[in-house]
């Protein structure tokens, strides 16, 4: 694997953390505001290191836009390294959010926001236990899933996932917000990625 599907790692933790042990706050004692996720919009990318930089993100599509949840995505994507990916692999991420004409960061909580995530490898070998099979489609299509990670293209075409329903914090709901993900060993950058999104959510009380 490399930069992409490490970012895509990355992604699918907050994701995770979200729907299964993100904060839930309450406006008022009684009752409680619950935000579903209904729509993901606007979605584009780009490399944000220089040219030099080891892991790159050379194409990436996803569809349809706006992507309607629960229901269907499209992913193709394209990435490379030209060196190996070792432990650790330290994510950095930062994450703001629209409000008027600034941006404004959203604060790391419960590892949901812009966070550092000291070791990828740790947090893949618990999804994908040492020694076992990378699941599909990453065993049809040669993408590895645990460190390290050898220098290489990786493609994977256009492939349909599912998203079920996901409830999501109060403080990421409505609105237009942006990533920067910088994987990096030690004082050496690996990779840089920024992703733009739009979120819309509907609200209901318990």
């Amino acid at each position: 694997m490399q930069a992409l599907a490490l970012w895509l790692t990355v992604g699918a933790l907050q994701l995770w953390t979200a729907v299964h042990g993100g904060p839930q706050q309450q406006r008022f004692v009684v009752p409680d505001v619950k935000w579903s996720l209904h729509k993901i919009q606007n979605f584009a990318w780009e490399n944000c290191g220089p040219p030099s930089e080891p892991g790159v993100i050379k194409s990436l599509s996803v569809s349809p836009d706006p992507i309607a949840v629960p229901g269907d995505v499209t992913v193709s994507v394209s990435v490379a390294n030209t060196i190996i990916f070792t432990a650790p692999l330290k994510a950095d991420v930062t994450l703001e959010k629209k409000l008027g004409d600034i941006w404004i960061k959203v604060p790391c909580v419960d590892q949901l926001g812009s966070c550092i995530y000291d070791d990828l490898c740790i947090f893949l070998d618990g999804f994908f236990p040492p020694g076992q099979t990378c699941p599909e489609p990453l065993l049809t299509y040669g993408i590895p899933c645990h460190c390290p990670f050898k220098a290489g293209s990786y493609s994977l075409p256009s492939s349909e996932f599912f998203i079920p329903n996901m409830d999501l914090p109060s403080f990421l709901t409505n609105g237009d917000y942006r990533t920067r993900v910088v994987l990096s060993n030690g004082d050496q950058e690996l990779a840089c990625s920024k992703v733009s999104f739009s979120l819309q959510s509907e609200n209901w009380w318990l």
